[in-house]
């Protein structure tokens, strides 16, 4: 009985709809982006820095051109951003947020993004 329990509320977990998580559409590099921010499952009450409800354990998950990025929450102050020590993605202007690529040691690409107009 437990098992069948546990299998009912995994399920209900994966079928269930995203309530959690925002779209956002732009253009990056003159093509489409999907930016999909996840809290994530962490109940964080009292952390600090959780600007705009983004706390330790959220994500955003970047869909351009063939690349689908899910990349976590930094621990910086300020503004939210995420990163997995490759690629970077803040929202400290969110009309036209921060996204680069690491090339090397100091170097990055800037890729060129403004929100889509709807």
């Amino acid at each position: 009985m437990r098992v069948v329990l546990h299998l009912v509320l995994l399920l209900s977990l994966v079928i269930a709809p995203s309530w959690r998580a925002q779209a956002s559409s732009y253009v990056c590099d003159g093509d489409a982006l999907t930016a999909r921010i996840d809290r994530g499952a962490v109940d964080a009450i009292g952390i600090p820095n959780s600007v705009d409800g983004t706390v330790p354990g959220s994500f955003v998950v970047l869909e351009w051109r063939d690349l689908h990025l899910q990349l976590p929450r930094t621990n910086n102050a300020g503004a939210p951003s995420f990163s997995d020590g490759k690629w970077w993605w803040d929202l400290n202007d969110p009309q036209h947020p921060g996204f680069k690529l690491r090339q090397g040691a100091g170097r990055a690409q800037l890729i060129a993004c403004d929100a889509a107009v709807e």
